[in-house]
């Protein structure tokens, strides 16, 4: 990396400027300085790239458009204006992109039919996230701001981590376990009845919800409900590419507990909260508020089973009503 290479020339320089003064006799402290400026020099470098996607866009898109190349790479101005950009436009290709993946060619469109669907509800979703976004990215830029200036425990190599290679696996699980836990106490507060009204209601007023329902929340919805994967780095060592594969996941699964999909392996259908869960909490407002598993729901009291896979979901409904009025047609 460009930032590792420049700190180890600088090394190589200060070495051999340090031994030729060393020759001439002079005193053997200076080397020992030299040494401890290069550590915080290295590590003011090694922040530097903290962001790989901000690094990217800034070396390919925005300098000289956004901002003049004068300005220097640790500039927190630039900083921030870069993470603003990537930030929102990333979240909205993400949700666009993945949404209308999930949308034609994953959701049930039967769906549309129930009695609970909205009129035009698909372009309020879309809407209402697309307002939503870019106040949420306010806070969470400043998390993001937070990492590129090295205040987390993100790493560059696998030789940082404390386990290796294993260090990795065990990264993504605690980060799915830590996050699962988090979601599922915060949104269950944003449950309580003082603060749903406020900011929790409108991701319910979608009963029946589509892909695009995932990010059509209140701004302090989303931006709580996220907090979680932000807060993970500044407490665990974690890798940034696997951090950054990690809340492309998220944004994934996200979407695919809204897409009406149910199917799901027999062997971890108990564990797993999906799509079927999600639908039943989405209709029934007092269960299943876990995001990835089911174990939080059981311990807390708020665990049920889907109707859905009961032959009660949303599916079985506009089944019987279609017989019904085939009936009433056929009478």
């Amino acid at each position: 990396m460009r930032g590792n290479g420049l700190a180890l020339s600088v090394r190589a320089a200060i070495g051999c400027v340090s031994l030729f003064r060393c020759k001439e006799g002079r005193v053997r402290e200076g080397f020992y300085l030299k040494i401890l400026t290069l550590q915080h020099l290295q590590k003011h470098i090694t922040g530097l790239e903290m962001d790989l996607v901000l690094h990217v866009a800034d070396r390919f898109f925005f300098t000289p458009y956004v901002y003049p190349s004068s300005w220097p790479e640790d500039e927190p101005l630039r900083q921030i204006i870069g993470l603003m950009i990537v930030t929102n436009l990333g979240a909205a290709i993400l949700y666009l992109g993945l949404g209308a993946l999930s949308y034609f060619f994953v959701f049930d469109q039967k769906l549309m039919q129930h009695p609970q669907f909205l009129e035009n509800q698909v372009q309020r979703e879309i809407r209402y996230a697309l307002w939503s976004l870019p106040w949420i990215s306010i806070p969470t830029v400043a998390l993001f701001f937070a990492e590129v200036r090295g205040y987390s425990k993100l790493y560059d190599s696998v030789h940082e981590s404390p386990f290796g290679w294993s260090g990795l696996i065990f990264s993504m699980i605690s980060f799915l376990f830590f996050t699962d836990m988090c979601i599922y106490w915060v949104h269950r507060f944003l449950h309580h009845k003082l603060i749903y009204k406020y900011f929790h209601k409108p991701h319910h007023v979608w009963k029946i919800p589509t892909p695009f329902a995932s990010h059509a929340f209140h701004p302090v919805d989303g931006f709580l409900q996220g907090l979680p994967y932000h807060i993970y780095p500044f407490l665990f060592p974690l890798h940034k590419v696997l951090y950054l594969l990690l809340y492309v996941f998220v944004n994934i699964w996200t979407i695919s507990i809204h897409d009406g999909d149910y199917r799901v392996p027999n062997q971890i259908e108990a564990v797993i909260n999906g799509a079927a869960h999600h639908t039943d909490h989405h209709l029934f407002f007092d269960y299943n508020y876990g995001q990835y598993f089911t174990l939080w729901d059981r311990l807390g009291g708020s665990y049920r089973y889907p109707s859905g896979l009961m032959g009660k979901g949303p599916h079985d409904q506009i089944k019987r009503i279609q017989a019904s009025k085939s009936l009433k047609i056929k009478d």
